[in-house]
């Protein structure tokens, strides 16, 4: 049987993974939507994978998991490696491009900046708090319009004078967006300018003070969006390259590290089977209050974390209150 590794970066708008072969040549990948249960769309994504994949030629021997969700996927799955989204995407982005020197990355519900320097990461930025620059703003915006989502990109493309929308926030966004349509702005105009607002407040934002040299990579959903690629090459004056599975390069940068970590572990699709839930309990035995979070597997605890000091502690196997 010839070895391969399952990467799965999850996130709170949507879960990816890949499996690779030793080469790191994919040989399964799916997306899903996370909808608020990591659990459950892993379970279903792994179920996906198992048809894809050839389990006659070949067997996964280490898992590595990234994302918001890492730490609890990575329990349940239980991984190699567990690692940062900004390791990920560094890894999986160097070894498709290793001459990147900036990694753009917008999800969901954040977005991210990364810097490198002979493929080592030499500083990043974050930004959770704002959603006027993410995927989840540009998806509301579109059904704001009654213009589907995989549309959005092309249709922006169609503006010769985009209108100049506020992107300091989404309330603002928002309300100006309602303002220009009721001026009678074109449509394609609008969502041009929605395209170029994501873009100036990515970069007045996540990129302020960030010197961005190219070759630049752009990863995540909004990645796909034509019009914000457009919007980018024009603010920053360089080619933006967007790889055919830039929504899928953290799970691939994790899958590469669960092989590098040379941790193997036996790795079985049926866990897709078995029953995870998890639970929280407020300590309450120190002015830390801490709130541990368990996760039980069919109804047996197998890890818990959160707790600040040894009080929170919980090293003995419990079994899930009914």
């Amino acid at each position: 049987m010839k070895k391969s590794y399952l990467g799965i970066d999850i996130g709170s708008i949507s879960t990816k993974a890949v499996v690779v072969d030793e080469k790191f040549d994919i040989l399964a990948k799916e997306y899903i939507m996370t909808d608020g249960d990591p659990v459950g769309a892993v379970k279903s994504l792994l179920s996906m994978l198992k048809k894809q994949f050839d389990q006659k030629n070949y067997e996964i021997v280490s898992v590595g998991t990234t994302g918001s969700a890492r730490k609890l996927i990575g329990v349940m799955t239980d991984a190699s490696v567990v690692k940062n989204e900004i390791t990920a995407h560094a890894i999986g982005t160097t070894f498709l491009y290793p001459d990147a020197r900036t990694i753009f990355e917008i999800g969901g519900q954040d977005s991210k900046i990364i810097l490198i320097n002979n493929g080592i990461v030499v500083d990043y930025a974050m930004n959770t708090l704002c959603a006027a620059g993410t995927g989840a703003f540009l998806s509301s915006q579109a059904h704001r319009l009654r213009v589907g989502v995989k549309d959005f990109g092309k249709i922006a493309l169609q503006s010769k004078n985009p209108t100049r929308i506020a992107a300091r926030c989404t309330v603002f966004a928002e309300s100006d967006l309602v303002h220009k349509a009721q001026m009678g702005h074109k449509k394609e105009d609008i969502i041009a300018g929605l395209c170029n607002s994501v873009v100036s407040n990515y970069l007045n934002n996540v990129g302020k003070g960030k010197i961005i040299a190219p070759p630049i990579v752009f990863q995540g959903g909004v990645s796909k969006n034509e019009g914000v690629v457009k919007a980018f090459e024009e603010a920053t004056g360089y080619p933006v390259i967007v790889d055919p599975n830039s929504h899928l390069i953290g799970a691939l940068g994790v899958a590469i590290l669960a092989k590098k970590s040379r941790n193997e572990k036996p790795f079985t699709f049926d866990i897709a089977d078995i029953e995870f839930t998890t639970g929280g309990i407020d300590c309450g035995k120190c002015p830390n209050n801490c709130e541990i979070i368990c996760i039980y597997k069919d109804h047996e605890l197998i890890d818990a974390w959160g707790n600040k000091c040894e009080n929170g502690a919980i090293k003995k196997a419990r079994t899930r209150p009914a």
